[in-house]
This record gives structure tokens, C-alpha cells and sequence, in this order.
């Protein structure tokens, strides 16, 4: 069994931080030449006329879980040695707020901020400013919110043991919500381009 390459010391821990890099600058490479340096691409989503980013993700997401499944299925890799962060509820939901409207309201995730810094963008500058501030102060004021914080502990949760099924029907079910999501998401844009014009 192969496995994860630096647990598994097929490579040491001290090519960690060089695979890091790498993949980063990969990561970012992807993100400029998807367009979304743009703050127009994530805007596109909220008001309907551009999901690529929704296709973009969605299919990243589905092709890790699809190749972690298969590889671990063909004994090329073993899954339990993957870290999994543990899954806190309110935190989870809380955050998943925060950060949808700073998305909605700034058009740039943290990710996507930065490749817009690299170009040169402005608007990607101060977004980026306002990130550092926001962890300033919650940095700060962390002792008001540590309760919260670290409410609702579930460890390491997985959804498909959740729902008290299988991975691969839990995959099977999820590639097919995704595709019913890329049709609606088309739908949704023609028609969002028929009221346009």
C-alpha cells in the first residue's frame, strides 16, 4: 500500500512546505487563467448570469472525493490516514455566513483575493485588507467567542456515516445531484441572459 507520501515516509516531511508551494502557485496559475481574479466571476453566481465558479469548484470537489474513493478501493492509497478537521456545527454555520457575505458583498473569496493582488487589482487590495483586519480583531477578541468556538465538537464527521450509508453511494448520489446543478445552473443563466436583452 502507497498512501499518503510524507505519513507513508515514501518522501520526507521536509519536502512539506516545497509540495505546498508548488501546489499553491499551481492553485493560483488555475485560478488566473479560470478568470477569477475577476470580482465579476463571483458576483456572476449571486445575480445568476455566471456559474463557473460553482462548475469549477463542484467538479474539483467531486473529482478529490471520486479519486480518494478509487484509490483507496484499488489499495493504491490507505483514506483512514488522511486528517480530517473535526466538524463543529454552530462555528460551521456561523462562519459559513460570515463568509458568504463577504463574498456577496466584497466579490472575492480569501483564495481568489490574492490572485487579484498578484495582478495588480485594487479592489482585490482592499478586500484583502479588510481579511487581516477581521482576524485582527477576532484574534483579539477571541475570548468573547471561545465558547462558541468550540461548541457543537462532532470529531472527524463524515456525512455519508451520517446519513447511515455507504461512500460510493454517497458519491454516486452526490455526482448526480451535481449534474441535476450544472443543468439548473444553465437554465438559469439563459434565462437570466433573456432578461438582460
Amino acid at each position: 500500500m502507497t498512501g499518503p507520501l510524507i505519513p507513508m515516509n515514501i518522501i520526507p516531511e521536509a519536502w512539506n512546505n516545497v509540495i505546498a508551494l508548488l501546489i499553491g502557485i499551481g492553485f493560483g496559475f488555475t485560478l488566473e487563467a479560470s478568470g477569477f481574479s475577476s470580482s465579476r466571476k463571483i458576483m456572476g453566481t449571486f445575480f445568476g448570469y455566471d456559474f463557473v465558479v460553482l462548475r469549477v469548484f463542484f467538479t474539483a470537489a467531486l473529482t478529490a472525493m471520486t479519486g480518494i474513493i478509487y484509490f483507496d478501493f484499488m489499495g493504491w492509497m490507505d483514506a483512514s490516514m488522511l486528517y480530517i478537521n473535526p466538524f463543529y456545527v454552530s462555528p460551521a454555520i456561523i462562519g459559513g455566513l460570515v463568509m458568504g457575505a463577504g463574498f456577496a458583498l466584497g466579490g472575492f473569496c480569501p483564495g481568489t483575493s490574492f490572485c487579484g493582488i498578484a495582478i495588480g487589482k485594487i479592489d482585490a487590495m482592499v478586500f484583502a485588507g479588510g481579511l487581516f483586519v477581521g482576524i485582527f480583531f477576532f484574534s483579539e477578541a477571541y475570548s468573547l467567542f471561545e465558547s462558541l468556538y468550540n461548541s457543537g465538537n462532532m470529531g472527524d464527521a463524515l456525512i455519508f456515516d451520517m446519513l447511515g450509508m455507504s461512500k460510493a453511494v454517497f458519491a454516486f448520489l452526490l455526482i448526480m445531484a451535481a449534474i441535476g446543478m450544472f443543468y439548473g445552473a444553465t437554465f438559469i443563466e439563459k434565462l437570466v441572459k433573456k432578461v438582460e436583452y
